[in-house]
């Protein structure tokens, strides 16, 4: 049986430059970068192409600003679980709920770790109520309320 393995990837100072880059706008031209780092485009293709096969690069995204749409509370829920082995049929309901947008599995006091995004406290309580207590196996729930984001960034390279 083939052991599943992170392979630790080298990275030159061409590469944290084009990574620094890419993390400060994930749409920045490549011509620009390009003449940012004084090689040529194809060179910058190249590369970015090498970091995504290899797994480093992910996809690009688009961060929403969720208050325009009108959510505005953020919230971690700690769920415990009556038994352990109840995870994965909790987690296949929890994937139902579209205000969710994280869900760890973690050691300490609770199960199940998420991070959820709801219009007002009024959504999230009816949330909770109706979709996340009503889980089988969900025997209670913690929830911490964000007061404000400070800090939100990716690692440094």
């Amino acid at each position: 049986m083939e052991e599943n393995k992170i392979h630790l990837l080298y990275l030159d100072g061409i590469d944290k430059s084009i990574i620094r880059e890419l993390l400060l706008d994930s749409r920045t031209p490549i011509q620009k970068i390009a003449r940012k780092i004084k090689i040529s485009g194809p060179a910058i293709h190249q590369r970015i192409r090498k970091l995504e096969s290899k797994g480093l690069i992910i996809g690009s995204s688009v961060k929403l600003n969720s208050k325009l749409l009108g959510y505005n509370t953020l919230a971690f829920i700690g769920v415990f679980l009556d038994k352990a082995i109840r995870n994965p049929e909790a987690v296949d309901e929890l994937k139902k709920i579209p205000e969710i947008l994280e869900c760890h599995y973690t050691t300490g006091n609770w199960s199940i770790l998420i991070k959820i995004l709801c219009k007002d406290n009024e959504h999230l309580m009816k949330l909770l109520n109706d979709n996340i207590q009503s889980i089988k196996g969900v025997s209670r729930t913690e929830t911490l309320i964000s007061l404000n984001q400070q800090i939100d960034r990716n690692i440094n390279i």
